[in-house]
């Protein structure tokens, strides 16, 4: 049974000049506050698309795993295939040698700064043993980061109709890469690179123009479709922002540095709960009390426009009831926080106290609230299919499922 419990929250204006509302012509763009996690503007960010040479931030994600986890090192070599060799030729290219050897540093480089399909199929097949044995590695570790609008074919973002990401996912990478390998992060902040005497520029502009960015990489395909995941610091914040489908790189340049400066001069940090603060209740199947309290695991804090008056709605989502006994500490729910119908932070919860057991008395009649509760939804979805009508009432019955 899914259960959503619903808190409402109210912030109110405080001094200084309320933030301008943004608009992008892109089709599809996110802003991210990396300190917060909260989502500052999003336009059809779950809708899928095609990535391009984005496809290669999967790819990086996983040699840094790799990497931070002792399997392989920045020293290990990796042969260029001839399939890495051909797939190369005519497009992005480290120019690494048919049959050469190369490290994993230097890869990484050729596949980062160059964006070289070459160095891309080399740590494929280095890593997975083939090309599809890898894009089924990329696959399941986007389950794993909660990537669910996002299908990857290979590693280096060819043009197939099925490899597809959405803004809020490779949102949800990029902030996964900067937090967790800070050892390896500065590859994509790196200008410039050289491979068998061909120098090549890092062709992210956020590199080269005011907003000083630090990475983290851009894509197009030959028809079309100019994307970009960039991040970068200002103030003490660091933003990320990702804007796909824009109609050339001159669009996709300025509007990405349009929404870099928005972000950055519009907003402030405002507190919503401090660390081990109780946010709710979840309810309790068979224990000796009914509800436990769910608690941050850390302080939750939102980008709030700055100076403005906004409403803010939250929802409690765990797969509920829990089933007794109950660890304390366990994390068992999300904090869901929106903005109007944007989802503009997302926090786990855990228990804040264990419950035992209850006796059996206890059991029975917990058994007996989810059988009556079961035959109320029932009778309420019979009720209405008979109508064809949906009521609200029926709405948060369904959520209630």
């Amino acid at each position: 049974m899914r259960t959503i419990a619903v808190l409402f929250l109210m912030f109110w204006a405080v001094a200084g000049a309320a933030a301008q509302s943004v608009s992008t012509i892109v089709p599809r763009a996110l802003v991210m506050d990396v300190g917060t996690g909260a989502v500052l503007f999003d336009k059809a960010a779950d809708e899928p698309t095609a990535p391009a040479s984005l496809a290669k931030l999967m790819t990086a994600e996983l040699v840094f795993r790799d990497l931070k986890g002792g399997k392989i090192t920045l020293d290990t070599a990796f042969p260029i295939s001839e399939h890495a060799w051909k797939t190369a030729q005519g497009g992005a290219s480290m120019f690494a040698r048919l049959g050469s050897s190369v490290r994993v540093e230097d890869l990484l480089r050729g596949l980062i700064v160059q964006s070289g399909a070459d160095a891309a199929i080399a740590l494929a097949e280095g890593l997975g043993g083939s090309e599809e044995s890898f894009a089924a590695m990329m696959n399941k570790r986007a389950g794993e980061l909660g990537m669910t609008h996002s299908h990857f074919i290979d590693a280096w973002g060819s043009p197939n109709a099925a490899q597809t990401v959405s803004a809020r996912d490779l949102a949800a990478l990029a902030l996964h890469i900067i937090t967790a390998y800070p050892d390896y992060y500065h590859f994509f902040g790196e200008k410039e690179f050289t491979w068998s005497k061909v120098r090549q520029l890092n062709r992210n502009p956020i590199l080269f123009n005011e907003i000083a960015g630090d990475g983290l990489k851009v894509g197009n395909l030959p028809d079309g479709g100019f994307n970009l995941v960039g991040s970068a610091m200002s103030g003490g914040r660091r933003l990320i922002v990702v804007v796909l489908d824009a109609k050339n790189a001159k669009d996709r340049a300025e509007e990405t540095r349009k929404l870099f400066n928005w972000g950055f001069r519009g907003f402030e940090v405002r507190d919503l709960f401090a660390a081990g603060e109780q946010v709710g209740v979840a309810r309790v199947y068979g224990g000796a009390v009914s509800e436990v309290p769910l608690v941050t695991e850390a302080p939750v804090q939102l980008m709030a426009a700055r100076g403005a008056a906004e409403k803010l709605t939250g929802k409690i989502v765990y797969e509920g009831p829990l089933l007794a006994p109950v660890e304390a500490g366990r994390t068992v729910a999300r904090l869901k926080i929106y903005h109007g119908a944007t989802l503009a932070l997302d926090a786990p919860l855990k228990t804040g106290e264990s419950v035992e057991l209850g006796d059996l008395s206890q059991r029975a009649k917990d058994a007996a609230f989810e059988l009556g509760l079961q035959v109320f939804h029932k009778a309420l979805n019979y009720a209405f299919s008979k109508t064809g009508k949906k009521t609200a009432a029926v709405e948060a019955a369904a959520d209630a499922r």
